[in-house]
């Protein structure tokens, strides 16, 4: 894996997430290389790895704009992945994977996910999700007392 980023490395000016700090969780070693490749080709920064242990010691002790992650791996599933992260999650999390059924929809936005991805024809979909990223992004976060006001 390539040096992760520190925790310091907080961006405060809007052009500052042209380049995402992207963090991939995909156990089919194929798949997690054309994503790398797929993604750093669109500009931004990529780490991956293979399995939701690896994740959760990474996305613990560093930042990361973009979470991506399969659901079914080989020692969780990327919904359980999403719970233990709880807010030490990154900011903005896609699900990739060939589960499609509307149900498993429904349960990655109960988790966070912010979109449900169905490999392989859904990878073709990630660079407008980056972008969506990358604006949302440029948006101070919100506090937690005004996403209850609705």
């Amino acid at each position: 894996m390539i040096e992760p980023p520190r925790h310091s490395q907080n961006r405060t000016d809007r052009e500052s997430c042209a380049t995402l700090r992207v963090f991939i969780v995909e156990n089919h070693e194929e798949t997690r290389s054309l994503l790398c490749l797929l993604i750093e080709s669109l500009g931004h920064r990529v780490w991956a790895v293979e399995s939701m242990h690896e994740a959760l010691l990474a996305l613990d002790l560093n930042d990361y704009d973009v979470l991506i992650s399969d659901i079914g791996l080989a020692d969780g599933d990327g919904w359980e992945l999403m719970r233990r992260l709880g807010r030490a999650r990154p900011r903005y999390a896609v699900a990739l994977s060939g589960f499609g059924m509307t149900a498993d929809r429904v349960r990655s936005r109960a988790v966070g996910f912010r979109h449900h991805l169905v490999k392989p024809q859904g990878i073709e979909n990630l660079p407008a999700v980056l972008r969506e990223a990358a604006r949302e992004c440029r948006q101070p976060l919100s506090r937690p007392e005004h996403s209850l006001q609705h």
